[in-house]
């Protein structure tokens, strides 16, 4: 039985939020963000809601029909536009001022952005805690990348845990050859897939 999938939109922010909060409270990076637990659970929930705001603004996100997973993308043309230089600055000072970390993180994985080729960008993934492992995550990738097979159109990440590099690995992602160690912190692993064309091809075939 397949996972049903739709668009997410302003309606569903609240929710989205949520589990964006609760599926990345322990993830790696966010506890490099926030070291300390319980300013982390304070300030966390208002940095995934910023996050959450720019896709809604500039990208999409796909979300579960029952809620319990969702996944952040962008589009990102061949020719994007350039970075906003003030981005990484507004967020901080709207989610913790003090923190220059919340920038940081912004600046670093911007600098090693692949440029110079369309593709989709998957930022950010969760899974409620309760329901990992059941595929979700997975189905929601899919459900991406089979449009990218039919396009022609690559597809990037930022894998931030070895657990989720290994589940990239099994859906074609390969490492760019380069890793985002974070200052006094965990490293990133940028990922990208070529699109699979006998793949779309074999999907136009059989619709």
């Amino acid at each position: 039985m397949g996972v049903a999938i739709r668009r997410a939109g302003e309606g569903d922010r609240e929710a989205v939020t949520r589990l964006l909060d609760e599926a990345f409270q322990d993830d790696p990076v966010s506890g490099w963000v926030f070291p300390d637990a319980e300013h982390r659970r304070r300030r966390h929930p208002l940095l995934m809601g910023a996050f959450l705001d720019i896709v809604l603004d500039e990208g999409y996100v796909d979300i579960t029909e029952d809620g319990s997973a969702c996944a952040l993308w962008f589009s990102v043309p061949a020719e994007a536009h350039e970075e906003d230089e003030d981005g990484p600055a507004l967020l901080r000072e709207a989610v913790d001022p003090e923190n220059e970390r919340v920038e940081l993180i912004g600046r670093l994985t911007a600098d090693i952005h692949p440029k110079g080729r369309a593709h989709e960008y998957l930022w950010m993934i969760a899974v409620a805690p309760g329901r990992q492992g059941e595929g979700l995550g997975t189905a929601l990738i899919e459900h991406v990348l089979g449009r990218c097979d039919g396009e022609g159109l690559a597809a990037y990440l930022e894998a931030s845990s070895s657990r989720s590099r290994v589940l990239y690995e099994r859906l074609g992602f390969a490492s760019t050859g380069r890793v985002l160690d974070l200052p006094s912190g965990p490293p990133m692993w940028p990922m990208w897939r070529e699109a699979n064309r006998s793949a779309g091809r074999a999907g136009s075939a059989g619709s």
